[in-house]
């Protein structure tokens, strides 16, 4: 089944969520592979910069806007998944 949003087609569930809400999930989240301290701070401080002016459009009246800022903010304090798993694997070694 194909999926499609605004005229364009989503390959997979999170392209279908970025399109629909607008929201790069890997900007706010962080990607799924590691990054460099460098590539860290740049995405940050991109999301830092979405962030100010997605609460900025909602302090103005738009509701979706404010919406799009409770999910981005939400996701910053997430962790994916798998780069979790590798952390926490890294640290304790392989299992006898």
């Amino acid at each position: 089944m194909r999926m499609f949003v605004a005229g364009q087609e989503a390959h997979g569930d999170l392209e279908f969520a970025e399109l629909a809400l607008g929201i790069d999930i890997d900007l706010f989240r962080g990607p799924l592979e590691s990054e460099t301290a460098g590539e860290r701070a740049a995405r940050e401080d991109a999301a830092r910069d979405v962030l100010a002016d997605l609460r900025a459009e909602a302090e103005a009246g738009d509701e979706i806007a404010g919406w799009d800022a409770l999910y981005a903010d939400a996701l910053t304090r997430t962790v994916p998944f798998l780069r979790s798993v590798r952390v926490h694997l890294a640290r304790t070694g392989e299992a006898a």
